[in-house]
């Protein structure tokens, strides 16, 4: 067992989000399913998954809470294909998407960032870190060529 695990709280939809979230994520799995009667929020189910290796919990106890951008998860990807699929698969609200981020339908939200920005964030040529802040700065999805245009000086 992982010492801390994300858990996210959702109206009624814990099975849909584990189906979904296991059929974008390959090779992930749904580990567990709970159901607790007679609680305060009456009925609650708890699906337990695996999500290229993380786990997480999610559970349907009613709509007393609803996400916000104050958390989110980074999903780092080495390809364009591979940001592409993500994005593809988990943007589901066009005005919510910027500098990578994207919200999904059930208002969780993601950043889809290639692996390769991090090295660039971290150069010590402060002019290199600039022109690619200012070019993800204007990018909705990341674009892996433009982000290394900007960091050439190109």
């Amino acid at each position: 067992m992982q010492k801390i695990t994300p858990f996210l709280w959702y109206d009624k939809e814990a099975a849909e989000v584990a189906k979904f979230y296991t059929s974008v994520f390959k090779g992930s799995k749904i580990k567990d399913t709970t159901v607790l009667h007679n609680t305060p929020s009456g009925t609650v189910e708890i699906v337990t998954i695996e999500i290229l290796g993380q786990e997480l919990q999610l559970m349907s106890a009613g709509p007393y809470f609803k996400f916000n951008e104050a958390i989110s998860f980074v999903v780092h990807c080495n390809t364009q294909k591979e940001i592409d699929y993500y994005w593809e698969k988990l943007s589901a609200d066009p005005k919510a998407e910027q500098c990578g981020w994207c919200k999904d339908k059930y208002g969780v939200s993601w950043q889809i960032v290639p692996s390769i920005l991090n090295e660039m964030q971290k150069d010590k040529d402060q002019k290199k870190v600039a022109r690619v802040t200012e070019a993800f700065l204007k990018m909705k999805k990341f674009d892996i060529e433009e982000l290394k245009k900007a960091y050439e000086g190109k």
